[in-house]
């Protein structure tokens, strides 16, 4: 019965050879020549996905020395296939419009009975090992995994969603595009929101808004270093920097007018800013903590979305990458002495949120 499935599989006559598959499947079901007639069959018709997995059950459960053989023989020519098949995919999706410019790619977090599958393939996609793709599939948060040309990451993302392992990119482009106000102080909240704030190029102005143009917001720390001295292995004094402080930083995003609203509690303008009812509760701008944490409170009052505060673990897995990103404004002047890839991946953070979330 093989050799007539194989004689019509290589005449291209696949009705043929279906038909002749359900009866011999009627007749002895468990036949293992029958399982690598159906792994012939789904390679001929070009369903390489169903041909990989019915050779490699064969693999691990047949014991027939020639059917092992043909499965081995079957098996390496779906790979070669499915390489071709990604090569010519991953070449057409690098010639497409706009395919070489920067862009980053993230994966979203998977948990309970789909992470396996997710991890298998996270594997398959970025041809990575199991345990690699389980320890890189995150759980909990976003978690950057790539940074390239836009073409080859909108590929790896609609691979990896459709493998089960959702994933989103961005262009860079888009990040730095991103308008960014810096809010001094909230002056008024009625009739409507009305805030101080300073746009890229340190002008000082107001933006008028209300509670519905916020559509998402994201919360974030940021660490604070300070110049320390410690001792060596040998007990000698070094001077090193070590993280003493956390800054927060909070955006607002208006998908409507295409702006995000940053916010940071060591450069809001306490003494400026209005009392946020009730007045006679609101704690005095002298005690700056304290009233950063008053105001994080009436804004999670009135914003309808519940804040974003995972920023913490995406950032974690973004530095290593952060140097591979073409330069950008990070918009986040704490008065460092140097540099943070901690602010721009903030920021990068921020984009991507607001991007993924936007109608647009």
């Amino acid at each position: 019965m093989y050799d007539l499935v194989s004689a019509a599989l290589g005449a291209q006559q696949l009705t043929q050879a279906a038909q002749l598959i359900k009866q011999w499947q009627q007749k002895n079901p468990q036949d293992p020549w029958l399982k690598l007639a159906m792994g012939n069959y789904w390679e001929v018709k070009a369903d390489l996905e169903r041909a990989q997995i019915t050779y490699a059950r064969l693999l691990q459960n047949a014991a027939h020395p020639k059917v092992l053989s043909h499965a081995r023989e079957g098996m390496q020519r779906v790979r070669d296939r499915l390489a071709q098949q990604r090569e010519h995919d991953l070449s057409t999706a690098k010639h497409q419009p706009g395919a070489e410019k920067a862009a980053a790619l993230v994966l979203e977090p998977v948990t309970g009975d789909r992470r396996e599958p997710a991890a298998q393939g996270l594997a398959q996609v970025m041809q990575i090992d199991p345990y690699t793709a389980r320890t890189r599939l995150p759980s909990k948060q976003w978690r950057l995994l790539r940074v390239g040309t836009a073409g080859e990451l909108r590929y790896f993302c609609e691979q990896l969603t459709a493998a089960g392992a959702p994933a989103r990119w961005v262009a860079i482009d888009q990040i730095k595009d991103l308008s960014i106000f810096r809010v001094q102080a909230i002056q008024a909240i009625e009739p409507q929101l009305r805030v101080i704030c300073q746009n890229s190029a340190g002008q000082q102005g107001t933006i008028e808004l209300t509670w519905s143009d916020i559509t998402q917001w994201v919360v974030g720390q940021l660490p604070i270093y300070e110049s320390v001295v410690d001792l060596d292995a040998r007990g000698r004094l070094k001077r090193k920097d070590a993280t003493q402080d956390y800054s927060e930083i909070m955006d607002w995003h208006l998908h409507g007018r295409g702006c995000v609203l940053r916010f940071c509690d060591r450069l809001y303008r306490y003494r400026d800013a209005m009392p946020l009812p009730p007045a006679e509760a609101f704690p005095s701008p002298l005690i700056a903590a304290t009233a950063w944490k008053a105001m994080m409170r009436y804004c999670g009052d009135r914003i309808t979305p519940e804040p974003i505060t995972d920023f913490s673990g995406f950032g974690e897995s973004a530095l290593d990458l952060m140097e591979l990103l073409p330069t950008f404004e990070s918009h986040v002047d704490l008065g460092r002495s140097l540099p943070s890839p901690w602010d721009s991946a903030f920021h990068l953070y921020s984009g991507l949120r607001f991007w993924v979330a936007s109608p647009g």
